[in-house]
């Protein structure tokens, strides 16, 4: 999902805290440091990171730079490893069955419950490092001048996780611009007074 589409969902934040002069200047170095990591040649289940808003293969911003005019423009990257649900439960049946017959020879009658959880897990790791990660591109558009921040999406865990993240890597926390917010930023105390009292409207008995 970007702003590059013919249409788009998003998020607006503004900057709860007061954002330091200093921080400017070191801003491409700390999306850098804070960039995506790719996770194809390793069993990781998740990755996530900043990358380049022209290209989302760039963690170096090599093909353009963050500063766009008014605004700091990247993206946040997120690769997801999922394993289909029939497939795990395939290779799980004969992760058991040969487990079975070695208790067999053993003289065991059956599979402890704790090795049942072990062979999961097992079969889980080793069947992640054969599918490769589903990546997903969210683009972010920073207002220097107003301190507004579009993100694009509006999935709840998306949501928690670029505010968390986008907190690490700038030590600046955020909040969502909610109408109600906004209306608080635009109003004075006798209008935020008489909004808090108002009912909501009923379409239907």
């Amino acid at each position: 999902m970007g702003f590059l589409n013919a249409s788009s969902s998003f998020t607006r934040f503004r900057i709860a805290d007061p954002v330091p002069a200093t921080l400017w200047p070191t801003l491409p170095d700390k999306l850098k440091q804070f960039c995506f990591r790719d996770i194809d040649a390793t069993s990781d289940e998740r990755s996530w990171g900043w990358v380049c808003f022209d290209d989302m293969l760039d963690t170096a911003w090599r093909t353009a730079p963050p500063e766009k005019g008014g605004y700091i423009a990247f993206s946040l990257r997120q690769d997801t490893r999922r394993i289909p649900a029939a497939v795990l439960k395939k290779h799980l049946s004969l992760a058991l069955r040969e487990e079975e017959a070695r208790n067999k020879e053993q003289g065991k009658k059956f599979v402890s419950r704790e090795r049942k959880k072990e062979l999961k897990e097992q079969t889980r790791l080793r069947l992640m490092s054969r599918f490769l990660p589903i990546p997903a591109e969210f683009n972010v558009l920073w207002a220097i001048d107003t301190g507004i921040i579009y993100f694009a999406s509006t999935q709840s865990k998306m949501i928690d996780l670029f505010s968390d993240y986008f907190t690490l890597t700038f030590d600046l926390h955020l909040e969502p611009l909610t109408p109600y917010a906004l209306a608080a930023s635009m109003l004075d105390e006798a209008a935020m007074t008489r909004l808090d009292t108002l009912e909501p409207t009923r379409f239907a008995g």
